[in-house]
């Protein structure tokens, strides 16, 4: 069953298109007619995309990812600011900082400067500085804020990002593209829909159409997010748990084998097989030490 009917999608205007002169000749497929030189989406294929986008991000989710909510245009960023801490998102509703996902490391440290500052405060540092550096203090750590206060739960880079006017956002979406994270988006008849994985065709400049469709993607997260948080116990069972149960009635060490001396099928040697044997004085050599002639020998005997 879709999460969205098609009465829905109809009552909030995701049907509108831009005109006719300003669409993009890839958006053909989604667009069911022209009408008064304004394009009208089809809202089937809203419908039907829609619901595989739900599914992506419910299934990144699961996974325990972040999404990433995207939107810095004036009718998107109250939605996406209060969907975002529905779901305990990251988001980015001023501008985009160019790096932001490129060059994350930079945008951690710009991080852990925002929580020293907000230490000084609570921890009374402040009361020791002069007036002039509490200002500047103040002005560095309210920049801080606006421009990256949506993010300082991100601890790491996103498993998706949902973004509201591809074409505004269009940094972001090249960033993802290059890291190789998905791209969840609404796309309006302007856009180019070729490098974005989970199209949702709808009209992404009225307030109810981005909040419908916003609200939709924020209750798939939160379902994704439910269901981790129930596998997350067996999990951790399964990963205490010893992979294999019969090796515990099995002994852990074998015990040493008892080499036996080899038995031999001879006689044992008696006392007189082990007596030394009585040299045996060479012919021809005196007892003292030097030799004799063979011919003095005789005469002395």
């Amino acid at each position: 069953m879709a999460r969205l009917s098609l009465q829905q999608l109809l009552l909030s205007g995701a049907h509108f298109g831009h005109l006719t002169r300003r669409w993009h000749p890839r958006m053909k497929p989604y667009i069911l007619m022209e009408k008064n030189k304004i394009h009208l989406i089809d809202l089937r294929k809203t419908q039907e995309y829609l619901e595989k986008a739900c599914n992506a991000v419910s299934e990144i989710a699961a996974r325990g990812e972040q999404i990433l909510f995207v939107g810095t245009k004036k009718q998107a960023k109250d939605i996406i600011h209060m969907e975002a801490e529905r779901a305990h998102c990251p988001y980015v509703t001023e501008r985009w900082l160019g790096g932001m996902l490129t060059n994350f490391s930079t945008i951690r440290k710009g991080l852990k400067t925002l929580t020293s500052l907000e230490k000084k405060v609570t921890d009374g540092t402040y009361e020791k500085l002069r007036k002039k550096e509490r200002l500047s203090l103040d002005r560095e750590r309210e920049k801080l804020m606006t421009a990256l206060g949506g993010i300082r739960e991100l601890k790491r880079l996103p498993g998706a990002i949902y973004v509201v006017d591809v074409k505004k956002e269009h940094i972001a979406v090249a960033e993802a593209r290059r890291l190789g994270i998905p791209v969840i988006a609404i796309v309006d008849t302007n856009v180019d829909p070729e490098p974005i994985p989970y199209v949702i065709p709808a009209n992404d400049d009225a307030f109810k159409s981005i909040g419908l469709i916003t609200r939709t993607i924020t209750d798939a997260i939160i379902e994704g997010q439910a269901r981790a948080a129930e596998e997350r116990p067996v999990r951790e069972m399964e990963t205490k748990a010893p992979s294999h149960p019969e090796s515990e009635a099995r002994p852990s060490r074998r015990p040493p084998r008892v080499r036996r001396k080899p038995t031999s099928s001879r006689p044992e040697p008696s006392a007189a097989d082990t007596a030394p044997a009585p040299t045996q004085e060479p012919e021809g050599k005196d007892v003292s030490g030097g030799d004799v002639e063979p011919g003095k020998e005789e005469q002395k005997s």
